[in-house]
């Protein structure tokens, strides 16, 4: 099989201890080599093996590829005007999804399609090489199973976000829907998900409502997710922990009881702050997180009413400036922690046996990624060991 060998690595991000310095496992003056779609080899670029292709960075930094475990790409239109308003002064509300709905029911598949290949090419120049991706904007049994249909052919990480907000067919009508969801839409489109997710939230969808979403996604074989505690302090958080879900997602508004109940499981607290940004909200306590010992991800939340960016990059350097955590640790979870929130051991780092995904910096460190913010840091991507940015 072929092999590529990374050379004269500047700062290498293994995040594995075992390898090198502190949680990120950092080396210098590293090398990596893939072999086919994996890695099997991390040392010292003077004893690097002979490999078919060899790579020299000219001592820039190398990365584990981003994992970005909150994504929704299908869908139609935008809400620009939207967020003017909101910069003049309008406050967010969950009830402007109902216009994407709209426009995302009146599109056809190919559109839908078009527009989720444009958005995961554009993740792949910001860096990431795994992007989980959620339906949501369709509402109806047959929107929501095109939505994870189209989702499919792009990511095996397909979450059915079957109870977003109550459509507009339902509205003062939330018990209804979700007797229908439960009853109906599941069982349609679970075949093809991964994930089964839920707005829990003033708005959209209460604490009970929540519960019977997930527990009949659990029952048809998916693992729950939790949009939680995004815009007031509610029941998300303690609910995703209860029913064992993979992440609860936002995590702005909690308390003690919030805060203990995710330290004391195992469900990962991801943190979008471009929607924070976009929604000029309050920022997640991450430093509060962080040191209560909870896993934190990080994700870009792309999504045309709230946080229309892909860029992780951007991500990080939000974090380390508006919610305290050190770049470390926001490279870190951008990486490691969104395997985690996607309970994937086989991305988000650089070791051997671990997918061939991988991103160069433009710089010599990844501390650069927050030092030097809105700056297109990517060098070069590789995903499975193909080399994917530039192609």
């Amino acid at each position: 099989m072929p092999t590529t060998a990374l050379t004269a690595i500047g700062t290498l991000v293994t995040n594995d201890p075992a390898l090198g310095d502190g949680p990120l496992g950092i080396r210098h003056d590293a090398a990596v080599v893939f072999e086919d779609a994996n890695v099997v080899w991390v040392g010292d670029s003077a004893d690097a093996p002979a490999a078919d292709t060899g790579v020299d960075l000219g001592g820039r930094a190398l990365l584990p590829g981003f994992v970005e475990s909150h994504a929704h790409l299908v869908f139609a239109g935008d809400r620009a005007e939207e967020f003017a308003a909101r910069m003049a002064g309008r406050p967010y509300g969950a009830g402007g999804i109902r216009t994407t709905i709209a426009a995302t029911r009146a599109a056809t598949d190919d559109e839908l399609a078009a527009n989720v290949r444009r958005l995961l090419d554009e993740s792949v120049r910001a860096g990431s090489t795994t992007v989980e991706c959620k339906s949501g904007y369709g509402q109806t049994v047959e929107d929501e199973l095109r939505s994870v249909r189209i989702a499919g052919r792009y990511t095996d990480e397909v979450t059915l976000l079957a109870a977003h907000v109550p459509p507009p067919e339902y509205a003062g009508r939330a018990d209804e829907y979700v007797r229908m969801v439960v009853d109906e839409m599941i069982p349609r489109c679970a075949p093809h998900a991964r994930w089964i997710d839920v707005f829990c939230e003033q708005g959209a969808f209460d604490r009970d409502q929540a519960h019977a979403v997930l527990s009949a996604g659990i029952a048809h074989g998916l693992v729950p997710r939790v949009h939680g505690n995004q815009l007031h302090q509610g029941p998300g958080v303690r609910l995703a922990v209860e029913l064992g879900a993979a992440s609860v997602d936002h995590v702005v508004h909690i308390d003690h009881a919030d805060l203990d109940a995710l330290a004391g499981g195992d469900t990962v607290a991801t943190l979008l702050p471009g929607a924070d940004f976009s929604t000029r909200n309050s920022y997640p306590g991450a430093r509060a997180l962080l040191d209560a010992g909870v896993t934190v991800a990080l994700g870009a939340d792309c999504n045309p009413g709230t946080s229309y960016t892909t860029s992780l990059p951007f991500c990080i350097a939000l974090a380390v400036r508006e919610m305290h955590m050190t770049p470390d640790e926001a490279v870190w979870a951008a990486t490691a922690g969104g395997a985690r929130a996607l309970r994937r051991t086989d991305v988000g780092a650089l070791t051997p046996g671990a997918r061939a995904d991988a991103v160069a910096l433009d710089a010599p460190s990844h501390l650069h990624l927050a030092y030097r913010p809105g700056v297109p840091l990517i060098s070069q991507v590789w995903r499975g060991g193909a080399l994917v940015h530039p192609n």
